[in-house]
């Protein structure tokens, strides 16, 4: 009971003093703090400023806005990060040994971080080599999809069934990239009779692609005989279409081929094998 009273009393006889010490502090150094707020104030303004003057500047250049957000946000910190030094500084702090401090903790952090420090590290190399741009159709690892989003830890892909894909940054740098663009070509086969009537069958085939709305005049389609099957001439159709319509489009063709041919009794056959007996049963 005796040790709880003089614990009050010492706990008591601490606060004003602290208190005191607080006052003290903020009367002898009230005008370097004030200078320290105005400096801060004033590095906010002028980092805002840079970092709009930076931007405007960036867009006009036709930077890609990932890696204008990007510099603007770089510049803004390095800024309010300098502004900050200094008013420390005016308050009395050591900047010496903070800057020492930083460093150490800086080195400890990137040890511990190192899977997201290789994250950022491969998301700033796409940002600026640009291996592919949102909107475009790729192909990696064994995924692939529509680029939607690059960040810079990671960059995610859209399938033809809107499922997404999120790939960590530094699984793509250094990887065997393929890049399909934003457009695909459909690899279509379709099979027609030994006995048709194969350019007719070829000029069905382009009137159909040439009405489709999907199919792109530029680059050119591509039709021709792909092969002599046993049972059927199989036909290519490969025409170039936006990467959103890739699928669509070949369920679309698929159709109107159907309905072409029957239209024009050109004949789709199916497997036929023919059977001899050797010996025959009497």
């Amino acid at each position: 009971m005796a040790d709880n009273i003089l614990a009050k009393k010492a706990a008591g006889a601490a606060s004003p003093e602290l208190a005191e010490k607080i006052i003290f502090y903020f009367v002898d150094h009230g005008m370097q703090i004030l200078i320290a707020i105005i400096l801060m104030g004033i590095g906010v303004v002028i980092a805002r400023w840079v970092g709009n003057l930076v931007h405007r500047w960036l867009t006009a250049k036709a930077f890609d806005e990932p890696v204008s957000s990007l510099i603007v946000k770089v510049i803004k910190l390095l800024i309010i990060g300098f502004v900050a030094i200094m008013a420390l500084g005016q308050i009395g702090v050591q900047i010496t040994p903070l800057i020492a401090g930083i460093g150490v903790a800086g080195v400890g952090a990137s040890l511990a971080m190192q899977g997201i420090l290789g994250n950022l590290v491969a998301g700033l190399t796409i940002i600026f080599s640009k291996p592919f741009l949102i909107g475009e159709y790729i192909e990696l690892l064994g995924v692939y999809g529509q680029v939607t989003d690059i960040a810079l830890f990671s960059t995610t892909l859209l399938h033809a069934d809107n499922s997404r894909v999120i790939v960590p940054n530094r699984k793509i740098v250094g990887e065997i990239l393929h890049n399909y663009g934003n457009v695909r070509q459909l690899d279509l086969t379709v099979g027609v009779a030994y006995s048709t009537d194969i350019t007719m069958a070829l000029a069905t085939v382009n009137d159909i692609l040439q009405r489709n709305p999907a199919v792109l005049k530029e680059p050119a389609h591509v039709v021709g005989i792909a092969a002599l099957n046993e049972s059927a001439i199989a036909l290519a159709i490969r025409p170039w279409v936006k990467v959103e319509d890739f699928g669509p489009a070949q369920a679309a063709i698929y159709q109107a081929v159907i309905e072409h041919f029957r239209d024009r009794k050109i004949d789709i056959p199916a497997p036929r094998r023919d059977i001899h007996f050797l010996n025959p049963v009497p």
